[in-house]
């Protein structure tokens, strides 16, 4: 106890009492990542990048020869649609359009579309189902899978004009909102109502809810409020033949037959377009706690997990840790930021987050928890935020692991869920397996199981691939986890899902994939693998 008091004293005392401050989580890039600038000095690199890594990405596939290709006739369709503003041909554009923001992929299409409402997605769609042209759905181009890009000239279908905030219900906190509405815009927007978003990104700035929806993102506060799965009430979709699906509903309970809206979250526009999403939001409480703490070993983090779930109950909103490396990656290469703690390494960092409605009960209960954990070998050290940029300078370290990779050089990213007891397991084996050739980082939500399993190199190396893969996906297939979390499949993953799914649960959404879109022409390449989906 004396140890906690005297390490609160000697961190804080810089900082003003203050201990109360909202959410202040915005780092732009993370891991579910976002824009970047791509005008730098660095700009050889990043093309040399795109190309080196779309080599291995899409060297089995082969454009589907039963697709169109588009042609003047099929522009000036579009035009009559969309008008002429809303159909981009720039090149400049296009490139950034056709190019996900990990720098991995890169597309070949010549054609943007940027329709404002549901009518319009369902005529371009109808249009592009007649004439077999293949579409990628688009929204803030923040994925980590190239699930966002044309794998060849698919037509780029955008959804960020339609960003419209239909409505609100303070009674229920439900919001109903089109699928292009950014999520920090939606935060802002809860805010003032005295709600907050039950998904919290740090790709919010970018990343827009239809995607979100669509990738089934889960985030920083899964751990408290769940999945999309669950806080999402109803969708609207256009489907690949135009139809529009109406399931915009906003009821908690409702047995009618099948929930057909969930086929759609988590399905990366491989069935539908969502245009429109209600979604169930909590209110905001007024007392929110960040503790950064320390710890010895990983096993000390999970026991502090389980101690956290126990103790802390239902003020708990976030659990999340990283390793020195992580640490050592954010401090390096992200200017600003600072080790809160004092120099001495730890293996393991964990940030605690609690969220509730009485300020004086939630501190008192977080602190007894903390001195109780570093009298019991849990905590080798620890400060809890005094204030809103404290707390900032907190997230930023967690939140900014992904861009501290990107600067380092190229990365091997894995998104996994396992059992919390074998996670770090596999950071620890392919440590073994790489030697010195390459650093190994691991990182991510503990509280509800999922690794960032990243592998940071100079540049690009087919070798050190070949030692990469198949291995962690026959690991994480031993452990019975997901090789995909929350980043979804894309085209990355598309051909590895049956590490995680058997050959007749793939044979189905085959199936589904097939009566929802029989000519295939939604995100071809991407989700299910080449060699299940038969397209006409």
């Amino acid at each position: 106890m004396q140890k906690w008091r005297a390490t609160r004293r000697l961190l804080l005392n810089s900082y003003s009492s203050k201990s109360r401050f909202d959410h202040p989580r915005s780092n732009p890039i993370s891991d579910h990542s976002t824009t970047i600038s791509r005008s730098s000095s660095g700009f050889e690199s990043w093309t040399s990048r795109i190309l080196h890594y779309r080599h291995f990405a899409t060297a089995m596939i082969q454009r589907n020869p039963s697709f169109s290709t588009l042609n003047s006739d099929d522009i000036n369709h579009f035009k009559g649609i969309l008008g002429d503003k809303n159909v981009i041909e720039d090149e400049d554009t296009l490139l950034f359009a056709n190019t996900d923001w990990m720098r991995k992929y890169k597309g070949s299409s010549k054609l943007l579309l940027q329709p404002r409402t549901t009518q319009e997605v369902s005529e371009v769609l109808k249009y592009c189902n007649s004439r077999r042209l293949a579409v990628v759905p688009q929204g803030g181009n923040t994925g980590l899978v190239g699930g966002s890009v044309p794998v060849f000239d698919e037509v780029i279908i955008n959804v960020g004009s339609m960003k419209q905030v239909i409505s609100f219900d303070k009674v229920s906190g439900v919001l109903v909102c089109e699928a292009g509405c950014i999520l920090e815009n939606l935060v802002s927007f809860l805010d003032n109502q005295g709600f907050i978003m039950p998904l919290d990104l740090g790709a919010k700035g970018s990343c827009q809810i239809g995607g979100n929806v669509s990738t089934n993102a889960g985030g920083l506060r899964l751990v408290r409020y769940g999945s999309l799965h669950g806080t999402v009430l109803g969708i609207e979709a256009v489907l690949a033949n135009g139809d529009v699906l109406d399931m915009l509903g906003t009821l908690r309970k409702d047995n009618t037959g099948y929930d057909l809206k969930h086929l759609f979250i988590g399905s990366e526009g491989s069935l539908g377009i969502v245009t429109k999403v209600s979604i169930l939001t909590p209110p905001k409480l007024s007392s929110v706690n960040l503790a950064f703490l320390a710890c010895k070993d990983y096993s000390s983090c999970q026991k502090l997990l389980f101690e956290a779930k126990r103790r802390l109950g239902e003020i708990l909103s976030a659990f999340e840790f990283l390793d020195n490396e992580s640490l050592n990656l954010a401090l390096n290469h992200l200017e600003g930021v600072r080790n809160p703690l004092p120099p001495a390494m730890h293996n393991f960092y964990v940030l605690i987050e609690t969220t509730g409605s009485d300020e004086s009960y939630d501190k008192e209960k977080l602190e007894a928890f903390l001195l109780r954990s570093m009298e019991d070998g849990l905590i080798s050290d620890g400060v809890i935020a005094q204030d809103i940029n404290q707390a900032s300078s907190f997230w930023r370290i967690r939140e900014g692991v992904p861009e501290a990779l990107m600067k380092a050089g190229a990365v091997y990213k894995y998104d996994l869920s396992l059992p919390v007891e074998t996670m770090y397991n596999l950071v620890e084996e392919m440590r073994t397996i790489l030697g010195n050739s390459a650093k190994v980082i691991g990182y991510g939500h503990l509280g509800d199981g999922n690794l960032h399993f990243n592998i940071s190199t100079p540049q690009y190396d087919d070798a050190i691939l070949a030692q990469i893969e198949p291995f962690v996906y026959e690991w994480t297939s031993k452990q019975r986890g997901s090789i995909s979390a929350e980043h979804g499949l894309g085209l990355m993953k598309a051909n590895k899902i049956f590490y995680s799914k058997s050959h007749e649960t793939v044979q189905l959404m085959a199936s589904i994939k097939k009566l929802m879109d029989p000519n295939g022409i939604l995100n071809p390449y991407k989700v299910l693998p080449y060699s299940i989906v038969s397209y006409i």
